[in-house]
């Protein structure tokens, strides 16, 4: 096996991964028109699934459809990892036929997914792009390594394939689970909101009242923290200031109100999107996808204020950051509800949560100006004490 010949397999994979790149920056650079058909996702399995069939009696020759192309790439991985693994030695002819053949396959998988995203909004246009990059990188590693073990006897290189044909496998049927439409993207996106909210609703909960009583905390045979620690141990979570006092844990109590309320608010806005799919049509001219996605944005925001809130619940609380979070979500779920009313449809689950939101946000704000307000008094009193 000489060296001419691995040149020339290096010469002909780089000469593939440049076509692919190129292809990929052409394609995002020129989104489909809006004017072109567009094949959804159902349909190109169902059609991809007749097609696989039949790749199971000849060797089939359509190569626009993208069960059957996520079959070629998943086998021809496997074609290539087992001339590997085996104990073969391929020739370099065959070694580059097989590398020509994958990534003309390839080519062809970049090119159909492209025009499955005509009419896709950012959110499912992301998704895609995310998924398909995903297949070609794997892509890329595999054949990389392929033509790197051509003449080679590094066992331990070999054994490795199995796995990265496994990402190949991987990465190729996480592709059956990109959402086919631009509802169902948007929805899983305002779902992840609604996790991160969770996550702030349970740190809420891990929050506890400061000790009345210190000496409660250890008992006389107990070390203390100096004693049964070195003095640059890591910081534990004692250390960092949780506990509260009781006027802080009101607070964080007023604060886990609002957030259940805006979690009640974010999973009827699920629930009424999601049952607006009929009215995602191509003839909208986009503008039904654009409001999805205006509501997208609009609860990532509240879910950053939220975050905000929880950040400034940990002592000493930030009162006045939490007053400026709360005004900027009241008006965050004004702007949802206008946006919600404009559809065709009503959903009264949905404003009723919206109504409690603002009863909850209303308390919260009341509260925090009084707690202002005994502050602001006491430390008069003090200041008068001390002159």
């Amino acid at each position: 096996m000489g060296k001419a010949e691995k040149e020339q397999l290096n010469r002909a994979l780089t000469a593939h991964l440049n076509t692919i790149h190129e292809t990929l920056q052409v394609l995002d650079q020129s989104p489909p028109s809006n004017s072109m058909e567009k094949v959804t996702w159902s349909q190109v399995i169902q059609i991809g699934e007749q097609v696989s069939k039949q790749a199971t009696i000849g060797a089939p020759t359509f190569f626009f459809f993208l069960d059957f192309l996520l079959l070629v790439i998943a086998s021809s991985a496997c074609l290539t990892a087992g001339m590997l693994w085996n104990g073969e030695s391929p020739q370099a002819k065959e070694v580059e036929e097989n590398v020509n053949s994958y990534f003309n396959v390839l080519q062809g998988f970049l090119l159909l997914s492209h025009g499955s995203t005509v009419g896709a909004g950012p959110t499912l246009s992301s998704s895609i792009h995310e998924s398909v990059k995903h297949v070609v990188d794997c892509s890329f590693r595999l054949m990389k390594e392929h033509v790197s073990l051509y003449g080679s006897h590094d066992k331990e290189k070999k054994l490795s394939m199995p796995q990265i044909v496994g990402a190949v496998w991987e990465a190729c049927s996480a592709l059956k689970k990109v959402p086919p439409t631009n509802v169902t993207a948007i929805g899983r996106a305002m779902t992840q909101v609604a996790v991160s909210m969770k996550d702030v609703l349970r740190e809420i909960n891990e929050l506890k009242p400061a000790s009345s009583n210190p000496g409660d905390e250890t008992s006389d045979n107990t070390p203390s923290k100096a004693e049964s620690k070195p003095e640059d141990d890591d910081i534990s979570d004692d250390d960092l200031g949780s506990d509260l006092s009781p006027e802080e844990m009101k607070v964080a109590q007023l604060a886990h109100g609002v957030v259940s309320e805006t979690l009640v608010v974010i999973k009827e806005l699920i629930r009424t999107i999601t049952g607006m799919l009929k009215l995602e049509t191509p003839d909208d001219n986009g503008k039904f996808v654009g409001s999805l996605e205006k509501l997208l944005k609009m609860c990532q925001g509240v879910g950053a204020e939220i975050d905000e809130i929880g950040a400034c619940l940990y002592p000493p609380q930030e009162i006045d950051a939490i007053k400026l979070a709360l005004e900027k979500m009241s008006s965050r779920i004004n702007e949802i509800q206008q946006e919600v009313e404009s559809f065709p449809t009503s959903s009264e689950p949905f404003l009723e949560a919206c109504s409690g939101l603002r009863t909850v946000l209303k308390e919260m704000e009341a509260q925090l100006n009084c707690l202002s307000a005994t502050e602001l008094t006491t430390k008069v009193q003090n200041v008068a004490v001390f002159n």
